[in-house]
């Protein structure tokens, strides 16, 4: 099989990861919403996960919030690609990439991810070992930013580039689009496959202060085709006034949109389980 474009550089999103740790928790509110959602999904699931591995743990917030839940989990794998996001916390904790999973095929029982697999340059695969991973039955519930995600400051950065120098780079990465979730699950295997989408948006004094948030979260650029000179003074000051008149608010402050997509998916049995997850009403 010839293998696919490697879109995000992995080794970059590492470091990336490792420089935002210490202050990772001062920009983690989405990561905190997606956590009590997962968790409240889980809950209305009957029956019991004793075996569960989180893909992307970064702070250890879903852990935490799956220890204080009623969701069914009994031990808790949690893995990261930063060494330095799972450092000075105890438990079961594994850095491993998402793209090449460590655990044996039907050992797990819920495999859970939280924003962590939309920078897989192989989504498709991704799935599949997680599907291979899981035991008939097993879980599969994920949630990843969706193609929606900073809009705005994708178009505001590209208009500013492509006026003052004739051409923009590539500086936001792709991401999932919704429509596309239960095909990638079917695809790799999973039955009873789901999508569903909870676009936020979140209001900054400025956007400068995005980009600082963008920052502390490990998500800046990390594609291998990104732009490799860096955004001069003048481009960013162009870019942050467009944004400004486009998407400011009556209250002063702009808009940021994150489109989170939730996939759930389970490893199938002979005759199928019958099971469904369904979002919190």
């Amino acid at each position: 099989m010839t293998p696919g474009p490697l879109v995000f550089d992995r080794a970059l999103h590492r470091r990336r990861l490792d420089r935002a740790a210490g202050g990772f928790g001062q920009a983690d509110f989405l990561r905190a919403r997606v956590a009590a959602d997962l968790v409240e999904r889980l809950e209305t699931v009957t029956r019991s996960f004793p075996v569960a591995a989180e893909l992307g743990a970064r702070n250890g917030l879903l852990g935490r919030a799956l220890a204080d839940a009623n969701a069914g989990v009994a031990t808790l794998i949690e893995t990261d690609l930063s060494r330095a996001m799972l450092a000075g916390r105890s438990g079961l904790l594994v850095q491993a990439d998402e793209e090449r999973l460590p655990f044996a095929d039907g050992s797990l029982d819920l495999v859970v991810s939280a924003l962590a697999l939309h920078t897989v340059n192989d989504l498709p695969g991704a799935l599949v070992q997680a599907r291979r991973a899981l035991k008939p039955d097993g879980l599969f519930l994920a949630a990843l930013f969706g193609g929606e995600t900073l809009i705005e400051l994708r178009q505001a950065l590209l208009d500013a580039e492509g006026e003052l120098r004739g051409g923009a780079g590539f500086r936001v990465g792709p991401m999932l689009d919704a429509a596309d979730g239960p095909r990638l699950l079917q695809r790799a295997g999973f039955a009873l496959p789901v999508a569903d989408v909870d676009r936020v948006t979140v209001g900054y004094p400025h956007p400068l202060a995005l980009l600082q948030d963008l920052r502390r979260m490990g998500e800046t650029a990390v594609m291998t085709e990104r732009a490799r000179s860096p955004l001069t003074r003048g481009v960013l000051g162009r870019a942050v006034e467009l944004y400004a008149e486009r998407h400011g608010r009556p209250d002063g402050k702009v808009t940021a949109t994150f489109e989170i997509v939730t996939l759930t998916g389970w490893a199938p049995q002979a005759r199928g389980s019958g099971r469904s997850v369904a979002p919190p009403a």
